[in-house]
């Protein structure tokens, strides 16, 4: 068994694409009246303005988003304690039976090998209930900041006469080039900052990068995690 036992990263794991998609879909609009009954107008075409936005990086970014993630990661802890508590046990075992393992009776070896096996299935269990507990929570905090951070979006797309924004943390991208002055992404998340009134974290991790890819193709396989309990 690997001696490691860490935790996934927050916005590495796939939840980040169900999690914008379910709170995109929330955030939207009723949809518009038929033609039949809205009124004829005519309107001049439109000229294009896009922008791009690393969303799920500008979520994790925002002062709302850094704190709740970071008091999610505390929560879980103790429990990432207690499951290196347990692999440093079952690691003094193994080498307990590799050292003494000859000069053990056999029925002595038999039950040294016994414990070891139970305790190492034990601990696979409460490590991958761990892992969907904390997965679950993290979609859940990354969702609800999500929906909000979303309405602000629109409002900002809609003031500043954009007429289409394209998500570029997706890990399906369609944004293969995009100029540094497209990245709407870091004034997004001062826009929402300033609406949600909460201030900076004092501590912690520095907030992800929202910079935007500057060249190079959508990725077609995800990332590996660097940690996201994402």
């Amino acid at each position: 068994m690997k001696r490691s036992l860490t935790f996934v990263c927050i916005l590495a794991s796939g939840f980040g694409a169900t999690a914008l998609a379910q709170a995109s879909s929330a955030a939207m609009p009723s949809a518009p009246l038929p033609a039949s009954a809205a009124p004829a107008t005519t309107t001049a075409p439109v000229a294009a303005k896009v922008a791009i936005i690393q969303f799920q990086q500008a979520v994790a970014a925002t002062n709302e988003g850094q704190r709740d993630f970071a008091e999610l990661r505390k929560k879980f802890e103790p429990k990432q304690t207690q499951l290196k508590t347990e692999s440093d046990e079952i690691d003094s075992l193994k080498k307990q039976l590799q050292t003494q393992g000859a000069t053990l009776s056999d029925t002595a070896r038999a039950s040294l090998t016994r414990q070891i096996d139970e305790k190492t299935k034990s601990l696979q269990r409460s490590a991958e209930d761990a892992q969907n507990d904390f997965q679950t929570e993290t979609g859940e905090t990354y969702q609800k900041v999500a929906e909000k951070v979303y309405q602000v979006l629109q409002a900002y797309a809609t003031q500043a006469g954009y007429t289409l924004v394209l998500d570029a943390s997706a890990q399906q991208s369609p944004v293969l080039w995009a100029t540094q002055a497209t990245d709407i992404s870091q004034a997004v998340v001062e826009a929402y900052n300033q609406k949600s009134g909460i201030p900076a974290p004092t501590t912690g991790a520095a907030a992800p990068s929202t910079a935007p890819r500057s060249t190079a193709p959508a990725r077609t396989t995800p990332a590996k995690p660097a940690t996201t309990p994402q």
